[in-house]
């Protein structure tokens, strides 16, 4: 079934955390999805813009949903950090069933402004909506912030924002960091507890997920978190599997391209499987 992350944690209560996990190209869709489904768990698709304009909106769409309706598990289509308030309407019609405006580097004030109107229009055509307060560092598609830039959520801007905005889910800066993989974050379980706490039925989100220590991740999941952003490591792991196919000694013109990105298909089910095999309590 095709749902938005409402559905999915209402779905999920008291089960864990759901794992999203990031969409790179049109080839990954159906292997993330029969993870989740030999983990019986439900799974949230996620894109930035540019692979949403890569892929083209409408075929991006159109496929996840015909995937999810043959589903034997509920599938979200999300679009991730997001800061064009155009580009999220246009998703919002298009048929993402859930969407995140990303105005952690502006002002709270112009950031509780924008995510607002992002929130009233979603909310209008049954999409859900993520924000984010605090800065999260590091790279990744669609995210570029420098690590001396970020800055913990303050548990007062959390609470002002999630009440303010009426967003479903709130991406909170604890420790993690965009692109990280060959160092483990360092989690501030204290801030988690306390946003635990004041933003209530919020959802929170974990973004940086490679960079967390499978230990973290299930004491994260633990304490609150009801999202979970892996993809740094699915797209590091899909270009080293296709780098080794691609130039094996026995490739020749007349091998079959399914043959050769199979293996990093099959690669990203399994990342899928061993990360959402931690979210669940």
């Amino acid at each position: 079934m095709y749902k938005n992350l409402v559905d999915l944690f209402k779905e999920n209560e008291r089960k864990g955390a759901v794992g999203a996990f990031n969409v790179h190209c049109f080839e990954m869709l159906p292997s993330m999805i029969k993870g989740a489904e030999e983990l019986n768990v439900p799974v949230i698709l996620q894109t930035s813009l540019g692979t949403a304009e890569y892929i083209g909106f409408e075929p991006l769409i159109a496929a996840v949903k015909a995937l999810a309706e043959t589903s034997s598990v509920s599938v979200a289509l999300h679009m991730d950090h997001c800061k064009d308030i155009e580009a999220l309407k246009k998703a919002i019609n298009c048929g993402y069933s859930s969407v995140m405006y990303d105005g952690s580097s502006l002002p709270l004030e112009e950031n509780i402004k924008n995510t607002k109107e992002v929130v009233e229009y979603a909310h209008a055509h049954g999409v859900s909506v993520e924000g984010e307060v605090g800065s999260i560092g590091g790279a990744e598609e669609g995210v570029v912030v420098a690590k001396d830039a970020a800055m913990y959520t303050r548990p007062e801007d959390a609470l002002r924002f999630a009440s303010e905005t009426g967003v479903d889910a709130l991406a909170v800066s604890i420790g993690t960091t965009h692109g990280q993989y060959k160092s483990k974050a360092k989690i501030n379980y204290e801030l988690l507890a306390e946003l635990k706490v004041k933003l209530g039925d919020t959802g929170l989100v974990l973004h940086g997920g490679t960079g967390v220590s499978d230990e973290d991740m299930r004491r994260c999941v633990r304490e609150g978190m009801k999202k979970i952003n892996v993809g740094t490591e699915l797209n590091k792991s899909y270009i080293e599997v296709v780098s080794r196919t691609f130039t094996a000694e026995d490739v020749t013109p007349l091998t079959s391209l399914r043959k050769l990105l199979g293996p990093a298909n099959d690669r990203i089910k399994e990342i899928v499987k061993e990360k959402a095999s931690l979210f669940k309590l």
